[in-house]
């Protein structure tokens, strides 16, 4: 795909989606169409994949939204900005296979509730974090109210929201809001690794899986355990099911066939 702002390269089954929108990556609605674009395009496909979002270059993931944009925005006119966010994000978040986050440098605003509708976040030690709307007299706009609570607990999140505090990828990896940290030079390989792993493993497991967590959060305890197990059982009567147990009693590898 051709586009302007947001670069989409795919390998093996690992695709790429970079944010390249200098100098700062800040997200436009322009930038929002065209992210959307890609994954409707990525979601026509089948096949088992891993999705890794990026920002371009090693000083920014994404700095925020468009300033510029924001300052024209009235009442009306911004609860339709803050719901286009949700509209894209909740694409992200309900894309049937894993979206992984690849977050080098500035993570603030709009990037940090990029990075909290992907399902894995690795960071580079360089990586900085924050919810900082309130610096502009608003709070976040794009899911971050209410993923960043989900994701590291109430007391933490509001903290973050309240203050704008930006925090190091250190911080970050403690309170649970990234699950690596490693040097700039090794993020592309480390999420590489990780999606390659995740795409050995039995696709329609990882589905359900990601379906089971998303939509078992949402829902009273027992009833997110019946979903767990109408899963299960529908797993059991799948080909791939069949194909890993046999493989594990002849010591090898399984060959999943997605069926």
């Amino acid at each position: 795909m051709e586009l302007d702002t947001v670069k989409l390269s795919c390998d093996n089954g690992v695709a790429f989606i970079t944010i390249d929108r200098p100098p700062v990556n800040a997200l436009s609605i322009k930038v929002l169409d065209e992210l959307s674009q890609v994954l409707r395009h990525l979601e026509q496909h089948d096949e088992p994949m891993v999705v890794i979002i990026t920002g371009k270059g090693e000083k920014v993931f994404v700095a925020g939204a468009d300033i510029a944009e924001i300052n024209q925005l009235t009442q009306e006119t911004g609860r339709d900005f803050s719901r286009k966010g949700h509209e894209v994000y909740n694409e992200i978040a309900a894309f049937p296979w894993p979206v992984i986050a690849g977050i080098s440098g500035l993570c603030l605003g709009g990037g940090m509730e990029l990075a909290l509708a992907c399902d894995i976040r690795i960071a580079t030690g360089n990586a900085r974090f924050g919810q900082t709307e309130v610096n502009l007299g608003v709070i976040p706009g794009w899911g971050g109210t209410q993923r960043l609570p989900r994701l590291v607990g109430i007391g933490v999140a509001k903290e973050l929201i309240f203050t704008g505090r930006i925090i190091d990828a250190g911080e970050a990896l403690r309170i649970g809001l990234i699950s690596q940290v490693v040097a700039y030079e090794e993020l592309r390989n480390t999420c590489t690794g990780l999606a390659e792993t995740i795409l050995s493993k039995g696709p329609l497991a990882v589905k359900a899986g990601k379906r089971a967590i998303n939509e078992g959060i949402k829902i009273p305890l027992n009833e997110g355990l019946e979903l767990e197990a109408k899963s299960f059982g529908e797993l059991c009567a799948s080909e791939d099911m069949k194909e890993g147990i046999q493989a594990f009693f002849e010591k090898r590898m399984p060959k999943f066939s997605h069926r």
